[in-house]
């Protein structure tokens, strides 16, 4: 048996995975791969970049890795000064000298802003880019840490401040605080200076559910007066996507309000707005209002039904301001950006033009902390050849029609003149049209691009077009780049998540599939020149590929991957995603895992000759455990089969680092596709 690799500290998986490193190492650390890693380095460190700004108080924030400061600074600028590359930045806070100070690597991961004072922050730091997070109260004015302010330990952790003093803390501490899948379900109310175990519970999630969270609106910043009681709003997740929410009453009882738990949602001080994933209530996809009233015996008023999706529809973003209700529509892959005025009764929702070559738009506040500001909002604009824009919606003005103002666009990091892109359908196996958009040379008329696929598939999470200067440089190496919005995902609404969840998981794998053969029965290219990539569950994805579909692509690059589909649930975080895959300890849902497991999928190298395979993996990724990748590749190597694989000893999950370790990865990678699929 192989489980001595779910041992980080054990000899031997030390020594298995220094020798497959070695291997790697000596294989893919080329002069191309060099090349491409000091690209890649100088595009994160770039000077001239696009910044999108977060405003606290007087302040402009923004956080910024530089050739001297990999790990990144955080730096300020006044917010009445335009935020361009060349202003005058003051540093608030250099993460690199930090980490040297606390012999630690911590990774940046965000700020929390206290909204009665938005100089003091909790400075989110994830210990080495893994799920563990340390909160730190900062103060930006002073530029300084609070002496014997908070500062809690690492552990997957939230938290929201409810005053000046005191914030809704929830963290996994201890065995009784987290959920069975290792995530926060108890809430304290702690105060500065007091340790975890010692402050009282605000709320609490069971422990068979996922998480719990809480966070109160202060009547202060919404309008009202510092005497009225806070909204307090409380969320329980029974699983991935499943949530119930709940307010308290004015008897000071905590109370569920009468909702689906299939809904995602946005609440503010008077409404909630939330999206159905079902057909419970309202058409599976719908967008609904209500008026909330927590301290009534009725909490819940009129409902109101913004959006109704069509064939194709689905609702990519949507938030609650103060007085606004905002929401981005993806009709057929094309972003709609929708407004509605909450102040105007009986007013309908009002499409806001955007311009034509966007192929993908969200928004967010300037303003970071709860505050909340409708002064101006931030909408950003891309697609995979054209470089973010920003452009500012001013939302204060309500006897007047909102308008785009542009604002800013990023430099170009590569010359996207000689390409295009299309948005294509491919059949799969059950009839079923599965979009998915390509980028390659405009030059090209015919013959065999070299083309990599990413896709993902899973837990509702949408995929949209993106601009990215690591995909310019693979379309600069002369491929073409796929992105594929397979079943699983949430690109055409909730219904085209569920068609893959639990014993349809299948569908996930034939419409990936689906796509590399069609782009062969156009003409693009052929099997051997199609690699596929993806991570986590795309990771899952593209193991699959290998294993299922070996004839159809011409290499494999798996990235921290979901492998034993019979184990996967005997780790913390794993218990979370039975609900998207099924259970292992029930024989019909193990059954039908163990028939695409990639563990349990490997052939002998007598029977099949698999494409070649990178699998990427991190030491300290503590949500999918690298055992998974470790035990594929033994698993690949025991049935004769040659593997690369390369296990980094920080990143987590989500690959985190300075710039440095972060373009490693990445030329690592592209290092693997020169060899396969460009010189194949």
């Amino acid at each position: 048996m192989d489980l001595f690799l779910e041992t980080d500290d054990d000899p031997k998986t030390l020594a298995f995975v220094a020798e497959l490193n070695k291997a790697s190492d000596e294989r893919l650390q080329t002069a191309e791969f060099e090349k491409d890693r000091d690209t890649v380095k100088a595009m994160f460190e770039r000077e001239d970049r696009l910044i999108v700004p977060s405003r606290r108080g007087k302040w402009l924030f923004d956080y910024h890795r530089t050739k001297d400061n990999p790990l990144g600074i955080w730096r300020r600028l006044p917010a009445d000064q335009e935020p361009n590359s060349d202003a005058a930045w003051e540093t608030v806070l250099d993460l690199d000298a930090f980490c040297k100070a606390e012999g630690k690597r911590w990774i940046y991961s965000g700020a929390i802003t206290c909204p009665f004072e938005p100089t003091r922050v909790l400075l989110i730091l994830s210990d080495g880019g893994s799920d563990l997070l340390r909160l730190v109260e900062f103060n930006t004015e002073t530029r300084t840490f609070i002496e014997g302010g908070f500062d809690t330990p690492a552990a997957r952790a939230h938290a929201s401040w409810l005053s000046h003093d005191e914030i809704a803390y929830f963290g996994s501490v201890d065995e009784n605080s987290a959920t069975r899948s290792g995530w926060p379900r108890v809430g304290r109310r702690l105060k500065r200076g007091q340790t975890v175990q010692d402050a009282p519970v605000y709320f609490e999630a069971g422990k068979d559910d996922v998480y719990g969270s809480a966070y109160s609106i202060d009547p202060l910043f919404w309008g009202g007066n510092s005497g009225e009681r806070p909204v307090e709003i409380f969320s329980v997740g029974h699983e991935i996507g499943k949530a119930s929410v709940h307010l308290r009453d004015a008897k000071g009882e905590i109370r569920r309000l009468d909702l689906p738990t299939q809904i995602d949602y946005s609440a503010n001080h008077s409404h909630i707005l939330w999206r159905a994933k079902t057909d419970e209530r309202h058409p599976t996809g719908s967008l609904i209002l209500q008026t909330i009233a927590p301290f009534t015996d009725e909490p819940l008023g009129e409902v109101r039904i913004l959006f109704s999706p069509n064939d194709g529809q689905s609702i990519a973003q949507f938030s609650l301001l103060k007085t606004w209700a905002l929401f981005i529509v993806s009709d057929r892959m094309v972003p709609k950006l929708y407004l509605l005025d909450l102040t105007k009764g009986g007013a309908k929702p009002e499409e806001m033009p955007l311009p034509s070559e966007l192929q993908t738009v969200n928004f967010r506040l300037l303003d970071a902390d709860l505050t909340l500001g409708e002064e101006v909002l931030t909408v950003i604009g891309q697609g995979f050849l054209l470089p973010y824009s920003t452009y500012r919606l001013d939302l204060t003005d309500h006897s007047r029609a909102p308008e785009l103002v542009l604002t800013g666009t990023a430099p170009a990091y590569f010359d996207a003149e000689g390409m295009r892109t299309e948005l294509l359908e491919a059949t799969s196996e059950d009839g079923t049209k599965v979009p998915y958009h390509i980028a390659f040379p405009k030059s090209w008329t015919e013959g065999e691009l070299p083309v990599l696929m990413y896709g993902y598939g899973g837990f509702a999470s949408p995929l949209a077009p993106y601009y990215s200067g690591n995909n310019g440089l693979w379309l600069s190496h002369g491929g073409a780049y796929v992105q594929a919005y397979i079943r699983g995902g949430g690109e055409l609404g909730p219904d085209w998540h569920h068609a893959a969840k639990g014993h349809g998981r299948h569908k996930a794998f034939e419409d990936f599939a689906a796509i590399a053969r069609d782009l062969v029965k156009r003409g693009y290219t052929r099997s051997s020149r199609i690699a596929c990539t993806g991570g986590s569950n795309g990771g899952l994805l593209t193991a699959v590929m290998l294993t299922r579909y070996p004839k159809d692509f011409g290499a494999v690059w798996t990235r921290v991957p979901v492998i034993d589909m019979s184990r996967f649930h005997v780790f913390p975080a794993g218990k979370a995603w039975m609900d998207e895959y099924g259970n292992p300890d029930v024989e019909a849902d193990l059954e039908y895992m163990l028939g695409y497991s990639p563990l349990h999928q490997v052939k002998p190298s007598a029977d099949v000759s698999y494409p070649p395979v990178y699998i990427e993996s991190s030491s300290n990724d503590d949500r999918v455990h690298p055992s998974h990748a470790r035990r594929f590749a033994k698993r690949l190597i025991e049935t004769g089969h040659v593997p690369l694989f390369h296990e980094y000893g920080s990143g987590g999950h989500g690959g985190a680092g300075d710039s440095s370790e972060q373009a490693a990865r990445l030329a690592m990678g592209y290092s693997f596709l020169r060899q396969t699929i460009i010189k194949g």
